[in-house]
């Protein structure tokens, strides 16, 4: 498949919008799944703190760290450079000092090679949000069901089911746009919200389980392939092939035949000269 030779850039995503074209984006961590990603023709690759969960093994992002965003940032755009590549800030590195949060934000675009950051919450991180876009960093905002505050919404629970939370999820979308974010991710929320929200911003909308009406849409790489995921997932994840069946049935059998001694085969195997082993097993003398 031919590669793009650039990657998008903020104004393409943006007149994607205008034209109705939609953004897909995927996340992916490392060096193979960025790889594919891009050469599977994906808009934008999301190394999220997801990757706690799917890659660490911890059962929230809160425990992901500045360091480890970075070595996976680096990692994704070295298999990426023609996509269009976004980063997490984690957990309580943009929630202090604007110092600090440039720190964070720094490390991300100088050593992670990020093209972007994104971070979770509304109105209340507007300034934030400012901070960043001022000092010429592009920002994607988050807002609906947001991972880092999943303790204080109490759960994983679907968004903007009543008038309030619905006006509450439109204003802090406006407040991120006016502070200058060039995208939103929209999470777990209804399919109607979803769509007021995207027809109210001039900025693209990226969906994850809120519906088909936002200008884009992104899922996690483990979640679409049930690469190491949970068997059943969730509600608005589809899964579009099984890798983690293939893998487990390669490996069984891999296990299987050097039990039984079938691997490795002769054709998997070398051989010396017979002088040679003549010298070594044979007499000497």
């Amino acid at each position: 498949m031919e590669q793009r030779k650039k990657p998008l850039t903020t104004a393409k995503m943006r007149k994607m919008k205008e034209d109705g074209v939609p953004i897909t984006m995927v996340t992916a961590y490392d060096y193979p799944s960025a790889k594919l990603a891009e050469e599977a023709g994906v808009d934008v690759i999301l190394v999220g703190d997801s990757l706690g969960n799917v890659v660490l093994g911890y059962d929230s992002t809160l425990p992901v760290t500045i360091d480890d965003m970075v070595y996976h940032t680096r990692a994704a755009v070295r298999g990426a450079a023609n996509t269009f590549v976004v980063a997490d800030l984690p957990f309580l590195t943009y929630h202090g000092s604007i110092d600090a949060t440039m720190e964070a934000v720094g490390r991300l675009m100088r050593e992670g090679g990020a093209k972007a950051v994104k971070l979770e919450g509304g109105a209340e991180i507007a300034h934030t949000v400012k901070a960043i876009t001022q000092a010429g960093v592009p920002v994607v905002g988050h807002l609906g069901l947001t991972p880092q505050s999943v303790h204080q919404i109490g759960g994983f629970r679907v968004q903007g089911r009543n008038s309030e939370q619905a006006n509450k999820l439109l204003a802090d979308a406006k407040a991120i746009e006016e502070a200058g974010a060039f995208m939103v991710v929209l999470e777990l929320m209804t399919d109607e919200l979803a769509a007021w929200i995207t027809k109210q911003l001039s900025i693209p909308t990226i969906g994850i389980g809120a519906g088909v009406n936002c200008d884009g849409q992104v899922l996690v790489f483990h979640d679409l392939l049930q690469y190491g995921s949970d068997s059943a997932p969730r509600k608005f994840v589809k899964t579009y092939a099984n890798i983690g069946e293939t893998i487990r049935n390669g490996i069984g059998e891999y296990v299987k035949e050097v039990k039984a001694r079938t691997f490795p085969a002769q054709e998997n195997t070398f051989h010396m000269d017979n002088d040679v082993v003549q010298y070594l097993y044979g007499d000497k003398e």
